[in-house]
Formats: structure tokens, sequence, C-alpha cells
């Protein structure tokens, strides 16, 4: 089933002391466009999880944003290491030896000094395998978002598509004998402006106007696109691209169509046509 562009989906996970929290959020784009907001300190682990995206993701603008916090209150309170504040205190005794008027540390610079606070059990650098885990699993989530909006676009673009197809049905039984009512038609405007020509070029005009006004072609041409949009929408892979170009020749041929055809009945149809046609083109806009 087709995807839509457009999703959100986040997932968590706990490694060691940290909780990972990922966030995906994307949305329509031409091609694929990947962003990513990771703490400085793993943009190490960036391309290994660029390349995780782009095996999922193949069309659309996809912003991911990692956040990394302690566990619990309980691991973000680190113990401090004696034999540091005690090495602290010494250089500071020794400074202010030197410096009597020197301001004294402050609680925060102390906690601040390297080596003060006792380092993690794991270090944020050390959670490239966990990082790319939690990913997965948020892609997974936003696949199947995305999943679930693409089949309710391919269910609209469906029924608009057997619209077109009902509209095709109405349409080509009044083509019949079409091209001698616009013969007939034109016959009798000349008569009213009392035009004289000689029979067998009369003929000849009223043949070429009425072969223009001939719209069998383009109904076929669009019965044609309708069958080929049916098809590509049964299809298990990113068809986008694809929708919209045949969408565009469904919408020319309905243009072409809309500018030959002089009954009330067919230009009333052709109105209809082109209507469903552009809400079909709208929403192929977001699929992948």
């Amino acid at each position: 089933m087709p995807h839509s562009m457009t999703g959100f989906a986040s997932a968590e996970a706990q490694a060691g002391s940290f909780r990972l929290v990922w966030e995906i959020r994307s949305v329509n784009h031409r091609f694929l466009e990947l962003g990513f907001r990771l703490p400085e300190e793993l943009r190490a682990v960036e391309p290994d999880c660029r390349e995780l995206v782009a095996t999922v993701v193949k069309r659309g603008k996809v912003d991911c944003t990692l956040k990394i916090a302690a566990a619990s209150r309980a691991d973000a309170l680190r113990e401090t290491v004696p034999a540091a504040l005690g090495a602290l205190r010494a250089l500071e005794e020794q400074a202010r030896a030197v410096f009597p008027a020197a301001e004294p540390l402050t609680t925060h610079e102390v906690l601040r000094w390297p080596g003060v606070l006792e380092e993690p059990a794991q270090r944020v650098e050390d959670l490239g395998e966990p990082i790319k885990k939690c990913l997965g699993a948020a892609l997974r989530a936003l696949g199947e978002a995305r999943g679930r909006e693409g089949a309710r676009i391919v269910e609209m673009l469906a029924r608009r598509n057997a619209g077109i197809t009902a509209l095709i049905a109405l349409v080509k039984p009044q083509l019949d004998g079409l091209s001698l009512r616009y013969r007939d038609r034109l016959r009798e405007r000349l008569e009213k402006l009392d035009v004289r020509a000689e029979p067998e070029r009369l003929e000849q005009e009223l043949a070429l106007v009425a072969q223009r006004a001939d719209v069998a072609e383009e109904i076929d041409r669009l019965a044609s696109h309708v069958a080929e949009v049916e098809a590509i929408l049964a299809r298990d892979e990113p068809v986008g691209r694809r929708l919209d170009f045949v969408i565009q020749e469904l919408n020319r041929e309905a243009n072409t169509f809309a500018s030959k055809v002089q009954e009330e009945a067919l230009t009333r149809a052709a109105v209809e046509l082109k209507v469903l046609i552009e809400q079909m083109r709208e929403q192929v806009q977001n699929l992948e």
C-alpha cells in the first residue's frame, strides 16, 4: 500500500543511566530531505542514522530529533569524589595565599570542576547502538502512521477515479451522432445568416468543423488513464511521482474535451471531470 509523506512518530528507550527519545516528523517534498538534531557529542553517529532513515523513507522532508536525559533523578545526582574535592581546596588555598583578595569558589564552580563528580557508568559517546535501535523503533512507528494516512489517500483517489469512470460511461452514449448534430446546427446558423456557398465547399467546411468537435479520442484516452491509475494504486511501492504524471495526462485530456464540447450536458460533465481530477492532483502530492 502506498504511504503518505506526512506523519509523526516517537520512540523511547533506556540505555544504562540515560533515557533516549527520538521524534520524527515528515511532510511532503519532491525528493528525500533529511534533517537531524543531535547532541554535539553524538555527531559521529549521524551518518549511520541518515542511512537508516533512507532505507525506510524514499520521499519527503523528514526532521529527526534525539533527546537524551538522565534515566531518573537518582541517576542525575552523582556522587562527588572526596580526593578531587581535597585537591581543589588545596589549589584554592595556594591561590588565595598569593591573591588574598580573590573571591572564593562557589558551589556551582566546584561541581563543574573536572573530576569532582563521579563519571556516569556509561558515557553519552558510547550510546551509538542503543540510539540506532531506538531510531529503528521510531521509524517503524512512522511507517505505520504514514501507511494509515496513505491508505486514506488511496481510498479517496480510488473514489474519484471511479467517479471519472462513471462520467465516461455517462458521456459515451451522448457521443453517438454528435458530429451530425454539430453539422446540423452549423447549417441552421448559416441559413439564418443567409450565407450562400458552393454545396461541395460547404460540406467540406461542415465536415472539418464537426471533426474538430469530435471528442471520442479524448474519451478513450481518459478511460485508458483511469485504468492506469487503478493499476498504480494497487502497487505496494512508492507511486507518487508516477501518479502525478498520469494525473497530468488526465488533466490534459479533460481540458481538450472541455474546449471541444458545446452541448450543455457535455459541458457539465467536463466541469465535473475537471473538479475530480483537481481533487486527485491535490491529494497525490502527499503520496510517497
